[in-house]
């Protein structure tokens, strides 16, 4: 009564200057434990592991200190597939940004009708819809050395012989590459979208009244407003992409 008779409502954590502290830390301790035993632990289980000589194989596990780390670096093999990860992940997050940006802003125009606008986004949208299971059944099929793909190839005469896309050192790269930009580009588009849509009109009015061209908009006012979207989104794609080259 008294509390209430000052304006101060009680706290339901009690009134004790420890317990107002600790209660922020309450509500984020479930979270952090959980983070700790599916993120922090295999790490660190991992970073233990790789110091020792056959810790998984057996039970005679002997430590090694960072010679295995020593020779991995000192094999050419791994310093090839980090840079075909770096190409890989690097190509396919410009791409998938370049792509999704440009045909959000395609299906953000006033140039498209209703209907013309729907179809397109059905059809701009169906690689997301599809598993990546399906999605590697499909692209095999295509780019199989008697396939769809090679069989255009050489009906343009573009191509001499049917080509191994995925069985070519030269070319299996470029094959899993342009098949994860093609998978990968309708997050950035949908995303993109919305931000496109949450864009005030009164921005691009008075960037309109002040003479700004159509690239001065983009620049200025679209990807200004885009700019958080683009960085978190980029970032999602990177750590996606890169686990996905494993």
């Amino acid at each position: 009564m008294t509390a209430l008779r000052a304006g101060r409502v009680p706290s339901r954590f009690g009134s004790s200057r420890l317990a107002r502290t600790a209660a922020p830390y309450g509500f984020v301790a479930p979270t952090a434990a959980l983070l700790i035993a599916l993120m922090v632990v295999p790490i660190v289980l991992v970073i233990g592991y790789s110091v020792f000589e056959g810790s998984i194989t057996t039970t005679d596990a002997t430590f090694t200190g960072i010679s295995n780390y020593l020779s991995l670096f000192a094999n050419s093999d791994f310093w090839n597939a980090a840079l075909n990860t770096l190409i890989f992940t690097v190509s396919s997050v410009v791409a998938h940004l370049l792509i999704g940006l440009g045909f959000s802003m395609m299906l953000n125009s006033r140039l498209l009708g209703s209907v013309p606008r729907a179809i397109f986004r059905v059809i701009y949208i169906l690689p997301w819809l599809f598993t990546a299971a399906i999605i590697a059944v499909l692209w095999r099929l295509l780019l199989d050395p008697q396939g769809i793909v090679n069989y255009v190839l050489q009906a343009v005469h573009l191509a001499g012989s049917p080509i191994a896309w995925f069985g070519d050192p030269g070319t299996a790269l470029l094959a899993v590459t342009f098949m994860n930009i093609w998978a990968g580009y309708p997050f950035f588009m949908i995303s993109l979208l919305a931000g496109l849509q949450g864009v005030p009109a009164e921005l691009y009015e008075a960037a309109r009244v002040d003479g700004a061209s159509a690239l001065q908009q983009f620049l200025n006012v679209t990807l200004p407003q885009l700019r958080p979207i683009i960085i978190s989104m980029a970032m999602l794609d990177v750590l996606w992409t890169t686990s996905s080259s494993r």
